[in-house]
């Protein structure tokens, strides 16, 4: 660099729209990520306030009663609740689901509508948190699976 000025330049021009290009790339996944971890989330709330949400309750129960669903998921998925995940992570800012993979997103948005369909069919969070963690275990070892799979057999690049 010391010896050509134009290459200097050059080299920090492209320095810098590789950084940008990054930017936009990790910008979008994480949109990506967030947008189907919200997939199913509508389903969700609906079958939660059709079946789990007595009239008599006020807002703050109300809210109680989605937090706890919420952390049902994240139980079966994650294996703690929110507020264990902040105390364990309190140096990170957002919250766990900010901080998923690509796939405990995808079986996240799947658990929603699973969640949905077992409470409509009145299974206490017991046995839904049962069922759940066990869909969870098995489509995360799947998508992991399939995920390897893909990397394994990508062409490696000449050395």
């Amino acid at each position: 660099m010391w010896i050509s000025p134009e290459f200097k330049v050059y080299l920090v021009k492209e320095f810098r729209r590789l950084k940008d290009d990054e930017a936009v790339r990790q910008s979008r996944e994480w949109s990506f990520q967030r947008t189907l971890a919200k997939v199913n989330y509508r389903i969700h709330t609906d079958a939660i306030q059709e079946h789990l949400v007595p009239p008599e309750l006020t807002k703050a129960q109300i809210h109680f009663v989605y937090a706890s669903e919420a952390d049902l998921l994240n139980v079966a998925l994650f294996g703690k609740t929110a507020a264990q995940w902040r105390k364990a992570n309190a140096n990170l800012p957002g919250n766990m689901r900010d901080h998923a993979s690509l796939e405990q997103l995808v079986v996240l948005s799947n658990l929603e509508s699973l969640n949905a369909v077992l409470i409509h069919q009145a299974l206490p969070a017991s046995e839904r948190l049962r069922q759940l963690n066990a869909i969870a275990i098995m489509q995360i070892r799947s998508l992991l699976v399939a995920t390897s799979v893909k990397r394994l057999s990508a062409p490696r690049k000449p050395r």
